[in-house]
Formats: C-alpha cells, sequence, structure tokens
C-alpha cells in the first residue's frame, strides 16, 4: 500500500527554517515511495490564526517544490467532527470535568517529568457532583487512561515506551472555553484522511502515546511515525514565528529553492555538501537511515 502522508502547519506567520525543515522531511518520505500527501491547516486558536497566513504557507510550500494532493478541511471548520468523537469518549464513560487552574498544575507539589512537563495527578478524577458544583464555573474536560506500556517504533529516534497512567496521566481533550485540544483534533483529522505516516518534530515525539490511545478508542489504525530533530539557534534556542528566525520570508529574499533544500539536506546528513538540489531530485535519494537523530545546531554554514 503506498504511504499517505500529512503536512500540518499552524497559519499564525511565516513558517521559520525548523517548519521548512520538518515540512521537507515528511514530503521526501511519501514522494520518494510514490506516496501521497495531505495538506491540513492547524488553526484551533483562531485568535493567532488567518486565511492570509495560510494562503502564504501554500505560496512558500510551492515555491519549495513540496506539492501536495489534497487539502482537507481546516481545524477551525471540523468543531462539529470532534464533538462527535468527543461523545464517543463520553458515551464510553471516560471523560471527567476537571477544575484546576494552571498554577495547580505547575505547582512545586505535582509531579513532573525530567523536561519540566507535569504528570496530571488525578485530583479532579472522583470529585462527586457537589464537589463539582461548588467550584461555579466551567471546565475543561480530561480523558481517563489506562496504566499500559505504549510504544512507538519511531522510524527516526527508534523505540519510544510511555506509559500513560504514570508518565502522563489523564489528559485534556477540551478546553473550558468549548475549544478541542490538539490531542484529540490531530488524531481525528489523521484518521478520516486516511493518513499512514506522521512525521514531524522531535518535541512532540511524546505526544504519540496518547493520540494512539485515542486511536483504539476511536477505531482507527496507527500511523507509522517519524520524529526529526529540532532546528536550534547557536545558543541552543528553539527557532520561533514570534522571534522571525530564519523565516522564509527573508529566505526567500537571499536564496533560491534548491540552495535552501541542499543546505537542509547536507546538514540533516541526507547528502555530503550543500550543493543545489530540488526537492524532486532529493526524493530519489532519501533514505531514513541517513537522516541525523539528535537535534540540530545551525550556524552560519547552512546558508
Amino acid at each position: 500500500m503506498k504511504p499517505v502522508g500529512r503536512f500540518a502547519p499552524t497559519p499564525s506567520g511565516r513558517m521559520h527554517l525548523g517548519n521548512v525543515f520538518a515540512a521537507l522531511i515528511a514530503w521526501l518520505s511519501v514522494r520518494s515511495r510514490d506516496g501521497s500527501l495531505v495538506l491540513r491547516m492547524e488553526d484551533l486558536d483562531t485568535q493567532r490564526t488567518s486565511d492570509e497566513f495560510a494562503q502564504v504557507l501554500r505560496e512558500d510550500l510551492l515555491w519549495l517544490g513540496l506539492d501536495w494532493d489534497v487539502e482537507t478541511q481546516p481545524q477551525s471548520q471540523r468543531s462539529h467532527i470532534y464533538e462527535t468523537y468527543f461523545d464517543v469518549l463520553k458515551e464510553k464513560e471516560l471523560l471527567y470535568p476537571c477544575y484546576c487552574t494552571r498554577s495547580q498544575l505547575h505547582s512545586v507539589n505535582a509531579p513532573h517529568l525530567s523536561d519540566g512537563t507535569y504528570v496530571y495527578p488525578g485530583t479532579c478524577r472522583s470529585l462527586t457532583s457537589e464537589q463539582r458544583a461548588a467550584f461555579n464555573r466551567l471546565p475543561s474536560w480530561r480523558v481517563k487512561v489506562p496504566d499500559k506500556l505504549w510504544t512507538v517504533e519511531d522510524l527516526c529516534q527508534g523505540t519510544y515506551t510511555e506509559d500513560l497512567a504514570t508518565d502522563c496521566g489523564d489528559f485534556v481533550v477540551r478546553r473550558a472555553d468549548g475549544v478541542f485540544v490538539y490531542q484529540l483534533a490531530v488524531t481525528v483529522d489523521d484518521g478520516e484522511a486516511g493518513v499512514t505516516e506522521v512525521v514531524r518534530g522531535t518535541d512532540l515525539l511524546s505526544s504519540s502515546p496518547r493520540q494512539m490511545y485515542l486511536q483504539e478508542l476511536f477505531g482507527f489504525p496507527h500511523p507509522a511515525y517519524g520524529h526529526v530533530p529540532l532546528l536550534l539557534a547557536p545558543d541552543g534556542r528553539r527557532l520561533s514565528k514570534r522571534d522571525k528566525d530564519l523565516d522564509l520570508g527573508v529566505l526567500r529574499q537571499r536564496l533560491a529553492a534548491e540552495k535552501l533544500i541542499g543546505s537542509l539536506a547536507c546538514t540533516a546528513g541526507l547528502i555530503e555538501k550543500p550543493e543545489k538540489i530540488s526537492a524532486r531530485e532529493l526524493a530519489t535519494v532519501f533514505s531514513w537511515d541517513k537522516l541525523k537523530k539528535d537535534n540540530i545546531y545551525l550556524d552560519n554554514q547552512i546558508l
């Protein structure tokens, strides 16, 4: 079966070099095997996103030579779909309201992982109806997780295992303001689009077990996962749209697309020297085995 990949940018600004890198690898992985690519705009946060940014993203992807086969509905138009799957969780009696504040969740007394991420201790899981009514505010909604190991055989990072009960805890699927969160939305979107391969940055690797759990609850097959290294500034800082770090608006004024792709391919280990190369040419030599696993520190030589 031919693979179906996806690129799912957030239209909140111009892509930076890290976004471009993730899009490039997602595209190469499926095109190298004659697969197809889905484009999806992840605009759940309608306060930060816009149709204008979405159009710029499309134009930038085409400038890079990264085409797609179908564009699905943006997430902002799919709340009624997410509601249906939310009801599935409700019917399975897996949901409960949570009244914890952000400060409570990040308190020094709460359990945390080594990276500082909190593990939800189940504070609101067993509240009585009287206790819930006493809060007098709208809750977020969490899904109960089982004490079970989930293992990802990642195309880039290798084996990653997590026990949702001890490494994550019950997680939010809907915010107090009614907005469905990333974990539920992307699981539904990928499942309904028939995505068989998810390629994204290593910062999202820990999301995979949560999505695998939801996939099983919703009856979707597990896709393959490939979590690519992050591109970091020389000081170790992550690139950010907010900081305008190497965004494509600046890069397009300075470089040809083939020069940019060649530089990225070389620094990632896909080719030996930073020569000009098109995305289509690079697809003929792409291999996950060549791709570096550790985060990549940028320097002036990449450009």
